[in-house]
């Protein structure tokens, strides 16, 4: 029987990339998504659709309302940055920055790893196009790791936690381009952080710029369903 891993899986690019991986390192995958009141909820139906595709077997959906927290362009009614130059988006922290979610996220996928009898956590957080978020760095990954160890009732007993960050030093074509190696089907993927009421991406967002940047350079067909006003 396959060792078991959780993966944080939000139905985008960069997640449904590190499902792949985990699964191509003989993992067998326990998928957590997450509905934090994002306005870009469409992700989490295209989640469902990723894990049933590749064969995961168990899906948890955890429903905690950021909206109370705010803060973020994505859970507050504050407007989503469109057409920043990739100068604008390497300074400074933006507003689609949601105040602490991959250290809630992370915290999440760790007890139902305790649960489920998993060491392993997959998260695809991304360091090179990362348009400025503290929480998808190197650094807080190998912190939150160490705090592992101290948080629970495995890590005292001895187990030892791995936090698989496996995307981290890539770029977005790098991604893109080891994703379809190993058979990743970007059109069920979502990655805007304003889509319309259809679910189409509005192709001028931080978010939508990275992603076609990186199909672009990776010389791979972009197969995203733009809004008429987008790309």
């Amino acid at each position: 029987m396959a060792k078991r891993a959780v993966v944080l899986l939000s139905g985008g690019l960069d997640s449904t990339t590190c499902l792949a991986m985990a699964k191509a390192d003989g993992f067998e995958p326990v998928c957590l998504s997450i509905a934090y009141g994002q306005r870009h909820s469409v992700e989490l139906e295209r989640a469902k659709k990723v894990a049933a595709t590749m064969g995961v077997r168990d899906v948890r959906v955890v429903t905690v309302d950021l909206r109370q927290v705010g803060g973020s362009a994505l859970t507050d009614d504050i407007p989503v940055p469109k057409d920043r130059t990739e100068d604008a988006m390497s300074h400074d922290v933006p507003v689609t920055y949601v105040p602490a979610r991959n250290a809630l996220f992370l915290s999440m996928a760790l007890g139902l790893a305790e649960v489920v009898g998993a060491t392993d956590l997959y998260i695809g957080v991304n360091a090179v196009d990362y348009s400025g978020y503290p929480d998808c760095r190197p650094e807080f990954i190998r912190s939150f790791e160490a705090m592992a160890q101290l948080a629970t009732k495995a890590g005292v007993e001895g187990a030892t936690f791995k936090v698989h960050a496996p995307l981290s030093g890539l770029t977005k074509a790098q991604i893109i381009q080891a994703g379809v190696k190993l058979g990743v089907d970007y059109g069920m993927t979502h990655s805007c952080y304003d889509p319309d009421a259809q679910g189409r991406a509005c192709g001028r967002c931080d978010s939508c710029l990275l992603r076609a940047k990186g199909f672009q350079e990776a010389g791979v067909p972009d197969p995203t369903v733009y809004t008429d006003g987008g790309r």
